[in-house]
């Protein structure tokens, strides 16, 4: 915590901050860390906030006791974003999760006697236990809770986790996706990119949005990625090494115009962001217009979007195969 403390400051300084317009504390389980751990790094911040930015926390359930919770909003932090991923007990053992449903139910409802407004819970399906039935109650369960915000992901085989290399724990099903999203809607949250769901505009997860939008972000901590001026910078991933020196980059990756063309066309599209149609030549503006013809994107205001969030991925590349 203190290389932490050394490297934010650092970036605060170097980037010439003024004011921030999100924090986002995660890439890990904050909630294993104590609160008292925390008061430098929100001192640290209080001339870079107000009570005005959305200050987002992860936590696990079995580690955000409610006195962790109610220290962390004291600090100032105005949303929690819990990694439940299931609230069938049988699926969380096989994910090898380290809680159970009713840790999970008592986090969220701990969170809301604290005083948050805006709580996410995380969700993962595609697993070799999934069945319709036990995705169905995970949905009720959440449409009881007190919540304003779903994040829903496939699960993905990281390197270096449980269950990288075996590929028979997860199972592609894209109508139980669809399923899905299809419930989360009808339960009265929007989707508004292609793993989020919020109750309203409001309830959208602002720091993600800035990420979707292309701006400058700093990555604060060892293995963060921060992003500033077309610039992307990877801390060390080695937590002893990252010690040493908090502000040394283990590289830093130069984006050409193309890299950030692709890459807006891909958060763009998978999102109700969008794209700017400025930003294309005019082999890729008559692509555009093959896809408007076959009701693929929408056309509005200079921008397009995607119709079907699920075929952004294939209508990116479409388009800019020719990079």
């Amino acid at each position: 915590m203190d290389a932490l403390y050394k490297q934010l400051k650092y970036e605060l300084e170097n980037n010439n901050i003024k004011k921030l317009e999100s924090v986002f504390i995660g890439g890990g389980t904050p909630s294993c860390v104590d609160t008292k751990y925390y008061k430098p790094i929100f001192d640290l911040l209080k001339d870079y906030i107000d009570d005005s930015i959305e200050i987002t926390t992860e936590a696990n359930p079995n580690s955000a006791t409610f006195e962790w919770l109610q220290n962390m909003y004291a600090y100032g932090v105005n949303r929690v974003s819990f990694g439940v991923q299931s609230f069938d007990n049988e699926k969380l053992e096989f994910l090898a999760r380290n809680h159970n449903k009713n840790h999970a139910i008592d986090a969220v409802m701990n969170a809301q006697k604290i005083g948050f407004e805006r709580i996410n819970c995380d969700i993962i399906y595609d697993t070799f236990v999934d069945t319709k039935a036990l995705i169905n109650n995970d949905l009720e369960v959440i449409k009881t809770l007190p919540i304003d915000h779903i994040s829903v992901y496939s699960l993905t085989l990281e390197e270096g986790t449980k269950f990288y290399n075996k590929s028979e724990v997860k199972v592609e099903d894209e109508d139980m996706a669809r399923h899905i999203f299809e419930k989360l809607t009808d339960f009265g949250f929007k989707q508004y990119e292609i793993s989020n769901f919020a109750k309203d505009k409001n309830s959208q997860c602002k720091h993600n949005i800035g990420y979707w939008k292309y701006e400058n972000y700093l990555g604060i901590g060892s293995g963060a990625v921060g992003c500033f001026d077309n610039k992307r910078t990877y801390t060390n991933k080695d937590v002893q090494k990252y010690i040493v020196n908090p502000i040394e980059y283990e590289s830093i990756e130069n984006l050409s115009d193309d890299d950030i063309l692709i890459e807006k066309t891909l958060l763009g599209l998978r999102s109700t962001i969008g794209c700017d149609l400025n930003l294309y030549n005019n082999t890729q503006l008559e692509k555009i217009k093959i896809l408007e013809e076959n009701k693929k994107i929408l056309i509005k205001d200079f921008r397009f979007y995607s119709y079907d969030f699920m075929l952004a991925d294939e209508v990116s590349l479409f388009i800019v195969d020719d990079i």
